[in-house]
């Protein structure tokens, strides 16, 4: 599916744009599912302030998305209509060790990376971030979490774009948190750094615990395959593993997408799979658990854009 062409509308409304404007740009290659139409636009910012003229001059019935690193996402086999946003660079890819145990970290930074620059910095309470395949703009929109942490339980504050192009800094109180979701990520901001607190710690016990975590993700997730994470939130009063594994779908395939079976709360693209393959399974897995268990899985992988 190709989109029409409207990179020459954004310039002429805003000529000082400084960062890369893409028309029908693949968003396959950008996602961990390798799935997918394009972006109608894909816009890479110079930095915060290029993000902030683009957002100001945009008009408003042409849609917004941010994506990351891909690792959370399935994008449809339609794609993305409007601007897709993906930050990069040094602009927001830098992490800043401060006063305090306190660590500032650009959202486009791998949360592995996060983890490793406080276990250098002996900063304890971040190693949880191991575990966790995206960035930091994605952990602040979904409260991300692992192996007994989440991002509420370091996060001081946030710093975004809104809409209108104006920049703003939200509290911990302002992010909402709740499991697995933020209610920020219901407002039209786009993220561009994190404050975190941690606590001071000895290097040799904090790479012991970022250890810990590895070698658990490792034994227990398929992670050399095109996957997108953790499926579908775990409900209240079970585990999204267990049901799917007890309506008996692990190793379910639709397509060329396949129920893992080293961890079956894991979709896999098995080669050849289409994002309405994916999709389409998601959706067997939650019928078929209903149906046993009579739990409502909810997705926790984002699902962007229109079907083919």
């Amino acid at each position: 599916m190709q989109f029409p062409d409207i990179t020459s509308d954004i310039r002429a409304a805003a000529p000082e744009l400084r960062g890369r404007l893409l028309a029908n740009h693949d968003m396959a290659g950008l996602t961990w599912f390798r799935v997918g139409g394009p972006a109608q636009v894909l816009f890479t910012p110079a930095d915060e302030a290029d993000l902030a003229c683009l957002l100001s001059s945009l008009p408003a019935d042409i849609p917004v998305t941010v994506v990351g690193l891909g690792s959370n996402l399935i994008v449809r086999d339609g794609g993305i209509p409007g601007v897709v946003i993906r930050l990069g660079g040094k602009a927001f890819g830098e992490i800043a060790i401060e006063d305090g145990h306190r660590l500032r970290s650009g959202t486009s930074v791998p949360d592995v990376k996060v983890a490793r620059a406080a276990v250098d910095a002996s900063i304890d309470g971040l190693a949880f971030y191991r575990g966790i395949p995206g960035c930091i703009g994605g952990a602040l929109r979904m409260n991300a979490g692992a192996h007994g942490g989440e991002t509420t339980d370091v996060l001081l504050e946030a710093r975004g774009v809104t809409r209108s192009g104006e920049i703003v800094t939200l509290t911990h109180a302002d992010m909402g948190f709740s499991y697995r979701h933020s209610a920020a990520s219901t407002a039209d901001i786009v993220f561009t750094s994190a404050l975190f607190q941690g606590r001071p710690g000895e290097q040799a016990v904090i790479q012991a615990e970022m250890d810990r975590v590895t070698a658990a993700r490792e034994a227990a997730q398929p992670i050399k395959e095109r996957t997108g994470g953790s499926t579908f939130k775990n409900p209240q009063g079970g585990k999204a593993w267990q049901l799917i594994d007890a309506a008996g779908c692990r190793g379910l395939r639709v397509g060329s997408a396949q129920v893992s079976e080293m961890h079956c709360n894991f979709l896999i693209n098995t080669g050849g799979a289409t994002a309405a393959d994916v999709e389409g399974l998601g959706e067997e897995v939650r019928r078929r658990v209903k149906e046993s268990s009579g739990f409502e899985l909810q997705w926790e992988i984002k699902r962007l854009g229109v079907a083919a």
